[in-house]
């Protein structure tokens, strides 16, 4: 296939560039880089078909461009990737809910598995940068709520929250019963929160806040 040579020349430098970058790059840090009227969005395109069914493939990952290892080939990288961390039951349950009910409350986290939310598996979901904290409510003791983060997306492969599984897949996947509730709806990610305020330049630690939380609620 021939491609115009101002874009084969854009496609060989956005090629250039993915490859040498530490992390997946966006759209706009894409055309930052490169001379003005570029056509990315044609070059991208391009760099796609190319790249399609090879070993190395172009992925879109939240929200940004990268190469990565074609998923059928992954078993050829078990012996060079390091052991991930196997999340906790615990740890998964409390992801998904910030996943669908972000931004959430500790709280909030609480009433929804129905247990009181272990200091530890918070942590856990902080220190791999699965979650963050991202403000803090407008109500009574001001408590932090937190969201899921870009490292989230792509660890699952997700290209931004819409692609969370809705209640149709979960179906399938045996996770939701078929006989739900009418008025059953899995949350939306995507909703704005309009009682949350960002977090202070000066935010404290987490566990330093966690202990703050549990003391206002005695």
């Amino acid at each position: 296939m021939s491609y115009p040579e101002h874009r084969f020349e854009t496609t060989r430098e956005i090629e250039a560039l993915l490859f040498a970058a530490a992390g997946p790059l966006t759209e706009a840090e894409i055309v930052k880089r490169l001379p003005e009227g570029s056509d990315v969005v044609g070059a991208l395109a391009d760099l796609s078909l190319r790249y399609a069914g090879r070993g190395v493939v172009l992925a879109y990952v939240a929200n940004a461009w990268r190469f990565q290892t074609a998923d059928d080939l992954a078993w050829l990288m078990t012996q060079e990737r390091e052991e991930p961390r196997r999340l906790s039951k615990a740890a998964q349950e409390t992801l998904a809910i910030i996943a669908y009910h972000q931004p959430v409350t500790r709280a909030e986290i609480e009433a929804v598995r129905g247990v009181q939310a272990s200091r530890g598996t918070l942590d856990v979901l902080l220190e791999l940068r699965l979650v963050r904290m991202r403000g803090r409510r407008r109500s009574p003791g001001r408590p932090v709520t937190y969201g899921t983060t870009d490292s989230f997306l792509e660890h699952y492969g997700l290209s931004n929250l819409s692609d969370l599984p809705g209640m149709a897949e979960m179906k399938t996947a045996g996770l939701l019963s078929l006989d739900l509730p009418a008025d059953f709806a899995v949350p939306d990610p995507n909703a704005l929160a309009l009682d949350e305020d960002p977090l202070e330049p000066d935010a404290p630690e987490f566990h330093v806040d966690f202990i703050g939380e549990d003391a206002a609620s005695t």
